[in-house]
């Protein structure tokens, strides 16, 4: 964190110190922002936002009691000093895209993430990435991640913390040292991106993909195009747009920003390409990698990620690397080395009977689902089955009981051996997979019944695949199948 009084931070928010002496106006914040009063540590800033669940104005005693110097909220308070905003202005004005309307709060903690960000900057000359797509961010963010290290000091986000909340706290944690910052920039609505990229302004801007997630909310796939999109139009003339070829959705935004654009993926119209893709045993993606500057042949990458699916997204990175002054020759041993970091993403474990868990439900959309199932296939041990075990995926409005169903046809397609449909959202998944010759179906009510059943069911040889949407909540159950903690 690069310190800030509370003079510095009122100045930035339009808010005002309280109590109203110079003292107060000194205060300095030396360490974390945060959010959650149980994240507090001595030095800390503690941004007492109203959530949908709790009003962190109600946790200031306990923030103040682990160590936090200052508080940033809606009202004044006894507990600590605080910056008050009442009516947080627009931080960047310029931005021709209209903004959701966030709380003062929520919106002063941006435009404090937005002060670090410019001091940082002007401190070492910060480069940040902001990467989006309806499915694949958070994977990609960790291998970026691991690759830009090889350039400089580089921070990313915790988990997926890819919100008007999780941005801010990312950039938050930002040093004078840092060199690169990764920023996950998600979406549920219009405006949303655009308010991320006013925090974080990137330099060069990944959008990976234009699916079906969040579809109830944007209303249709163009929809969300036009959000995604945000991210390339706020890109500067001399930054770089790396957008994925063999998404017509995502190749289309050339004409949305002004800034270069570069393409990748496996068709012949991508600048940096892959060709020979080829998965192993472990559903694990080797290919060659092809640049317009690249040495003759093309360079071999073989990822240690589970899934096919990851091929673009490692393409992406490429891009970004190399912009950045990495060699292609480094550039592909960098992205082979790169290993998984975040939980419930196409996560592996072998129980000693044999069984192997692939946990990948930390959350699911219709196109995330069909990597999914790919990847199980190409798992498949000669000696056993291949299991789906398959909750709901929330937000796709009415297309819910169609997409759920495509997702049941692709698994018989694919020859999984038996699907689990989990709750009734995953109901017509599993009518669907049977209709189209699935070979086995059992639903369950919820993930304790589950639960019971999959003991009963699996044997060794076999590959069990949990997917859903968070809120459905396998990915705890695919913890209690693997033997671990959640």
């Amino acid at each position: 964190m690069i310190p800030l009084t509370l003079r510095d931070i009122a100045r930035v928010t339009g808010g005002r110190v309280r109590p109203a002496t110079a003292e107060a106006q000194a205060t300095t914040v030396s360490a974390s922002v945060v959010t959650d009063s149980r994240a507090v540590e001595p030095g800390s800033l503690y941004v007492a936002r109203r959530g949908e669940h709790a009003d962190g104005h109600d946790y200031l005693a306990a923030a103040a009691g682990a160590g936090a110097v200052a508080a940033l909220t809606n009202r004044e308070v006894d507990e600590l000093p605080c910056v008050v905003v009442d009516e947080a202005p627009d931080f960047d004005p310029s931005s021709r895209v209209d903004l959701p309307p966030y709380d003062a709060v929520t919106r002063a903690f941006a435009a404090v993430a937005r002060e670090v960000h410019d001091r940082c900057a002007a401190a070492g000359g910060l480069r940040v990435v902001g990467i989006t797509g309806s499915s694949g961010k958070t994977s990609t963010k960790d291998v970026m991640a691991q690759v830009l290290a090889g350039l400089g000091p580089t921070l990313a986000p915790e988990a997926s913390y890819n919100s008007e909340v999780g941005v801010p706290l990312t950039v938050c944690r930002l040093t004078e040292e840092t060199a690169y910052l990764v920023a996950e920039m998600g979406a549920s609505g219009a405006g949303h991106i655009a308010h991320l990229t006013r925090i974080a302004p990137p330099q060069v801007a990944v959008v990976l993909n234009v699916g079906t997630a969040h579809l109830g909310e944007f209303g249709s796939r163009e929809a969300i195009a036009e959000a995604k999109s945000e991210l390339v139009q706020a890109l500067p003339p001399d930054g770089l747009a790396v957008l994925n070829a063999d998404d017509p959705n995502v190749a289309a935004m050339a004409s949305r920003t002004q800034a270069r654009t570069l393409l990748v993926g496996r068709g012949e119209d991508a600048e940096v390409r892959a060709t020979d893709v080829s998965v192993d045993a472990d559903g694990r993606a080797s290919f060659t990698l092809h640049a317009p500057d690249g040495p003759a042949g093309g360079l071999p990458v073989s990822l240690q990620l589970v899934g096919e699916h990851h091929v673009g997204n490692a393409l992406a990175v490429a891009a970004t690397a190399h912009e950045w002054g990495m060699p292609w020759p480094d550039v592909a041993q960098a992205l082979g080395e790169a290993t998984p970091r975040s939980r419930w993403r196409m996560e592996v474990t072998r129980r000693d009977d044999g069984v192997t868990v692939v946990n990948d439900a930390y959350n699911a959309n219709p196109d995330s689902m069909r990597a999914a199932l790919r990847a199980l296939s190409a798992m498949r041990r000669p000696e056993g089955r291949t299991i789906a075990v398959l909750g709901g995926m929330l937000e796709l409005g009415t297309d819910s009981d169609a997409e759920h169903a495509g997702v049941g046809r692709l698994a018989a397609e694919l020859g999984v051996d038996h699907l689990v449909a989990v709750g009734e959202l995953a109901e017509p998944a599993a009518t669907a997979y049977t209709e189209a010759g699935g070979a086995g179906t059992t639903r369950a009510a919820d993930r304790g019944e589950a639960h019971r059943l999959l003991e009963e069911l699996l044997r060794p040889g076999d590959v069990v695949l949990l997917k859903s949407s968070r809120d459905s909540g396998l990915r705890l159950l695919g913890d209690a199948l693997a033997g671990r903690e959640s």
